[in-house]
């Protein structure tokens, strides 16, 4: 398939490459989804099936023992289900709705956990929980955001203040030196921004870090095991919140205030890190895509530009090429917008290589060109004066005055 010169500066180049990105992406979440599908059916559904047999054997046992049909005893079990999604459990538990309940229950629904055990029956509770939920998750979001932001910024004030204590002992920085009150704080740490890969490895150790310590919480007062209170840790943290394991649900605990004190404070603090962690790992995907769409770029293209470049070896080329740089948490590996430089499919260089490679020559001309046209040109000398090169407006001032110049000096 043949290409046309300018394919590679057109102006629908970035919408291709955002439709490209959009539609890879959407078949490497289709192709996750499809093995993690195999995985866990292959994982689970044998022990699905052997519950099930244990079950079936069960019921048949027990409508024997008590002389009961199967279908009486499965609409027994089927209003104990109705049971169980209003609250009701086989086990004497604290009421779900009291006032501590209710904020454990909103607690999940900003934080978009959800577990499950406690929903509302009610259409004024479901119809008030649209509206709630509506609110109150963006606002957690843009929390989590603005933590994240906070964190990049801590991280940032402890790489410059390491960098300046070194200086310090080395004797290149005076050990009272301090910027000036006119640059702020936000400024200094502009050019302190840490890697992408540095903040999601910090992330992971924090994450790691607080999942532990829950856990060691979880498991004697809750009576799971360490490995599943690690398992409610990133179901809770991740915002996945199945429901299958839920802290902070029996009706007594030693220590009752304490408890539901630090494992709100875990929660919250797991949740701001496991969020966190997943913006950053998204942009580490992206990167990933955008490499993976750089591999696969069409060859023709290449190929195109190559002989567009060869064809034009006396022409004047842009003087402002864009050079390498380390990636930090605020810019992605790819810069996705070129637009503001690219060439249209006619010219020979942008207006803006242009001005980049002409700056000082424009600013004396600006400079000049205002000086005449208010009224004060430059002073000249008697010599220039004899030798006629004066008068004369804007650029026909300019031209005199430089030759009036050249020709004193002669």
């Amino acid at each position: 398939m043949a290409c046309g010169g300018g394919c590679c500066c057109s102006s629908a180049g970035r919408l291709n490459a955002d439709n490209a990105r959009f539609l890879l992406l959407a078949v490497l979440i289709l192709l996750y989804m499809l093995c993690g599908a195999a995985v866990f059916s292959a994982i689970e559904l044998p022990t699905e099936r052997e519950a099930k047999e244990r079950w079936e054997e069960r019921l048949e046992n027990f409508t024997r023992r008590h002389n009961l049909s199967r279908a009486e005893l499965r609409l027994l079990l089927r209003q104990y289900e109705e049971a169980n999604v209003a609250g009701i459990r086989v086990d004497d538990i604290r009421p779900r709705w009291d006032f501590t309940g209710a904020f454990y229950f909103v607690g999940t629904v900003v934080s978009t956990i959800g577990f499950g055990m406690t929903t509302p029956a009610t259409v004024g509770g479901k119809i008030f929980l649209i509206f709630y939920g509506l609110i109150g998750c963006a606002g957690t979001i843009l929390f989590f955001n603005l933590f994240l932001e906070r964190l990049i910024t801590v991280i940032a004030y402890v790489m410059k203040s390491c960098h300046e204590r070194q200086l310090r002992r080395k004797g290149v920085l005076p050990h009272n030196g301090r910027r000036g009150s006119g640059t702020s704080e936000v400024d200094s740490l502009a050019g302190w921004k840490p890697s992408v890969y540095y903040v999601m490895l910090i992330l992971c150790v924090a994450s790691l870090i607080i999942s532990c310590c829950a856990s060691a919480m979880y498991t004697p007062i809750e009576g799971w095991s360490y490995f599943d209170s690690l398992y409610f840790c990133f179901v809770a943290f991740s915002t996945i919140g199945f429901g299958d394991l839920v802290s902070s649900q029996n009706i007594k605990y030693e220590s009752q205030g304490l408890y539901r004190f630090g494992n709100f404070v875990f929660i919250l603090m797991g949740v701001c890190c496991i969020y966190s962690l997943f913006n950053v790992i998204s942009i580490v995907i992206k990167q990933s895509i955008n490499w993976i769409l750089k591999k696969l770029s069409c060859k023709c293209c290449h190929r195109c530009q190559r002989r567009l470049f060869r064809s034009r070896r006396n022409v004047v080329m842009p003087g402002n090429v864009r050079s390498q740089r380390n990636i930090s948490i605020e810019t992605d590996v790819v810069n996705e917008s070129d637009t503001d430089g690219r060439r249209l499919s006619g010219e020979m260089i942008s207006m803006k290589d242009f001005l980049a490679s002409n700056k000082v020559s424009l600013a004396i001309m600006q400079k000049q060109l205002s000086e005449t046209a208010n009224g004060y040109p430059r002073q000249m000398s008697c010599n220039s004066k004899q030798n006629g090169f004066s008068g004369g407006v804007g650029a026909l001032a300019i031209m005199n005055n430089r030759l009036a110049e050249t020709s004193v000096d002669r």
